[in-house]
């Protein structure tokens, strides 16, 4: 699946503002010598990156998630593009301050992969595209995004899944395995993706997020269990998640809780090395690594979906909008983007 794009619905009123910045580039399109298509391409370009925790979907029966895979685009806390403010989104923050270009290209079940790796056959139905297919988009488009905002990794904390018999009883050096792994793929895309912001002739912020707080998640999650155990037209779908992310189960969770930490850990140290590497010698790149979902608070049922007791709800999607936006002041005031 491609990425898509959202572009503010008001931004030729708001550029034609004489107190826009944007207003002499749009004196310059009013006399012909641009395109409209050159006029949006000066506007802000905010991308996320990320996977189905990015997304506004759930899980049911297999045919109505695919058709969700391919239709759930900008109903989520990165681009919601209704006009009512059920959810407080980024994409609805941000519009306040400028209007933008926002490109989604997350998607359902999308892994940090391994460059060499081949995706199962769910996946290639799903259309996923993992990190390194979100990335390529990104370095061969047109445009370079002026912010990009990365939240994927969680489809790889599934440790439990195809696991050998004696690693999970025993998943020490599993779980350490998988973090290095996880770090190692991350880099090399996330390199990828400084080499192409370094040959750009304009800013470029990049957020990568921790991955969430699942020690948090897992008591909103025990509490769907609970209520469902009293009714069981609640959640119609809870137990469907073990099918497709095996470690979720309870057995499994102490584990996962353990690998996020770790991935989170590789994160936070992989964007220290990175700066040393390539930021600290480049004025126009800021690369930051934010633990705002891995502390945001997701420890109430009702911020999960009521059908799968997985995703999000339109309250969890605010929950999560909250937290992002609460540490993306700095990238902001880099670009020039703050109020």
């Amino acid at each position: 699946m491609r990425s898509a794009l959202f572009v503010s619905p008001n931004f030729l009123e708001r550029v034609a503002e004489p107190e826009s910045p944007l207003h002499p580039v749009y004196l310059t399109y009013r006399k012909g010598e641009i395109t409209r298509a050159e006029l949006i391409a000066r506007l802000p370009h905010v991308a996320m990156l990320g996977d189905s925790a990015c997304i506004g979907i759930y899980i049911s029966w297999p045919w109505s998630t695919l058709w969700r895979a391919h239709t759930s685009r900008g109903k989520n806390w990165f681009l919601h593009r209704d006009a009512t403010p059920s959810i407080c989104s980024i994409s609805k923050s941000l519009e306040t301050i400028t209007p933008f270009v926002a490109i989604e290209c997350a998607g359902v079940g999308a892994l940090v992969d391994d460059e060499h790796g081949r995706q199962n056959l769910l996946r290639r139905i799903l259309g996923t595209r993992n990190f390194s297919g979100q990335v390529g988009e990104l370095v061969r488009a047109r445009r370079f995004p002026d912010l990009i905002l990365i939240s994927i990794g969680h489809n790889n904390v599934d440790w439990a899944w195809r696991c050998p018999l004696d690693e999970l009883h025993h998943p020490e050096e599993r779980l350490q395995r998988l973090s290095k792994e996880f770090r190692q793929n991350y880099a090399r895309e996330l390199r990828r993706l400084l080499e192409g912001a370094r040959i750009q002739q304009h800013r470029v912020a990049i957020v990568v997020y921790g991955l969430i707080n699942f020690e948090s998640y897992f008591k909103g999650r025990e509490a769907a269990e609970r209520l469902r155990e009293s009714d069981t037209t609640l959640y119609p779908h809870l137990e469907t998640t073990y099918k497709y992310f095996v470690s979720f189960q309870p057995t499994y969770r102490s584990n996962l809780i353990r690998l996020t930490s770790m991935a989170n850990e590789e994160l936070r140290a992989m964007v220290e090395a990175l700066n040393r590497e390539f930021v600290d010698r480049t004025e126009h790149i800021q690369l930051r690594y934010s633990n705002a979902l891995a502390t945001a608070d997701l420890s109430r049922a009702e911020l999960l979906h009521p059908i799968d007791g997985w995703h999000a709800s339109m309250e969890g999607h605010n929950a999560l909008a909250g937290a992002a936006l609460s540490d993306l002041k700095a990238s902001l005031e880099f670009l020039g983007l703050s109020r």
